[in-house]
């Protein structure tokens, strides 16, 4: 994976797909912000978090960039949960 520091041993399927989709997205930014969230967390999310982090990812790039440096807001469907977890990561650099 490129970048990534955590290997997808001992995750299931769903898990390994998602952290590879979270370090491929097309922009080096929303790799590294996505990417570096999932590797920090992915092995700890909820099922109903793994859900919904699968469901915010499928927004295009430019407007999860846009959303994430509060240059234009997201759905409001979006805009909470895993987005602020993520969005918190990216500030701090840490699992939140």
């Amino acid at each position: 994976m490129s970048g990534s520091s955590r290997s997808s041993e001992g995750l299931d399927p769903r898990r390994k797909r998602l952290l590879f989709r979270c370090w491929h997205r097309g922009t080096r930014e929303m790799d590294m912000l996505l990417g570096g969230f999932a590797d920090a967390n992915i092995a700890s999310l909820s099922e109903a978090e793994v859900s919904e982090l699968e469901r915010l990812i499928e927004l295009p790039d430019p407007d999860l960039y846009a959303a994430f440096t509060e240059k234009a807001p997201l759905p409001p469907d979006y805009a909470d949960g895993i987005f602020l977890r993520i969005k918190a990561f990216g500030l701090s650099g840490s699992a939140a």
